[in-house]
């Protein structure tokens, strides 16, 4: 099976090596000095708790035409950059396409590459990437599927995964898991914003954590209002005690230790046009259903500073 991981960023390079280390065919698309660097040195990978690094010798590509052939390629780029690179793929032969990342408006891509089979999945990886290396964090885990009503693609993700150290997790409704995905970190973007990327600044403001907590309620409630499944199935008790007290837990951890910087502020405070962009697919859904969100906008207002540049 040859692979394609179209994008070489901090997620894109852990799904290549993970997959690599598994005796996969993979090729990376990569672009600039980062692609000469991959090319002449192969891809480092350094995690970030750990002072070992590992490389792994990848071909590289700078450019997909239009006979290039792959089984699948994984697309792992910005919300911001799918539309630029949408006619590329259009034009490619391949027919298996899995966009990798955050995206509020995924049947939308399905539409825009009408005629091949759209995949939509999570990676779960986070870090930042240095002149010669990425410093990163895997979990070796993935969740992937297609739109609720398309046709199932569970043979195919096995045949990619199967025998591999990545955890598959198959999911038929990725509409509603981005959806609720987006629902849940963009409250948590927002505090970045609000402590201008610092965590922890807000570890001990337990009104500010429960104010994220309300805004991502607020968003799970206007997703199952519309008609929409709560994904994963843990936080379909959303509105629970037990449920908030988790989500304090987990944001208390996030916003006192180096975790939230990894997994949150590095990739809210380097990537705000993305976020901005998630923030305004996803407020269009919301309103597009009349739902009622205040915290979420309150938490948004506050985050106008570094939101709108």
């Amino acid at each position: 099976m040859r692979i394609l991981v179209y994008g070489a960023g901090v997620i894109g390079a852990n799904l290549a090596a993970d997959l690599v280390a598994s005796g996969r065919d993979v090729t990376l698309l990569a672009r600039g000095a980062w692609a000469d660097t991959l090319a002449q040195n192969g891809l480092t990978i350094r995690p970030v708790f750990s002072l070992r690094k590992r490389t792994w010798r990848i071909p590289v590509i700078r450019e997909l035409k239009s006979d290039d052939a792959y089984d699948v390629i994984f697309v792992v780029m910005r919300y911001t950059q799918l539309d630029s690179v949408i006619p590329v793929l259009q034009n490619n032969v391949s027919k298996n396409i899995a966009l990798i990342g955050n995206d509020p408006c995924a049947p939308a891509y399905r539409e825009k590459l009408k005629g091949k089979n759209v995949l939509f999945g999570f990676y779960m990886a986070a870090g930042h990437r240095e002149p010669d290396r990425v410093v990163s964090i895997s979990l070796k885990k993935i969740t992937i599927g297609q739109l609720r009503d398309d046709p199932a693609n569970e043979d195919l993700i096995r045949r990619i995964f199967d025998g591999t150290k990545i955890k598959a997790i198959y999911e038929p409704n990725m509409e509603d898991y981005l959806l609720c995905h987006a629902a849940f970190v963009m409250p948590i973007g927002f505090a970045c914003y609000h402590s201008d990327g610092d965590l922890k600044k807000i570890s001990r403001d337990k009104v500010y954590l429960h104010r994220i907590i309300d805004a991502n309620i607020e968003g799970y409630q206007a997703i199952e209002s519309a008609g929409h499944e709560i994904l994963p199935a843990s936080d379909k008790d959303y509105h629970s005690e037990k449920y908030r007290k988790l989500c304090y837990r987990v944001y208390r951890i996030m916003c006192s230790t180096v975790i939230g910087k990894i997994c949150a502020s590095d990739h809210a405070m380097n990537a705000v046009e993305e976020m901005a962009a998630v923030n305004e697919g996803l407020k269009r859904f919301f309103d597009a259903h009349q739902a009622s969100y205040p915290t979420y906008r309150e938490l948004e207002a506050d985050a106008r500073k570094h939101l709108e540049g």
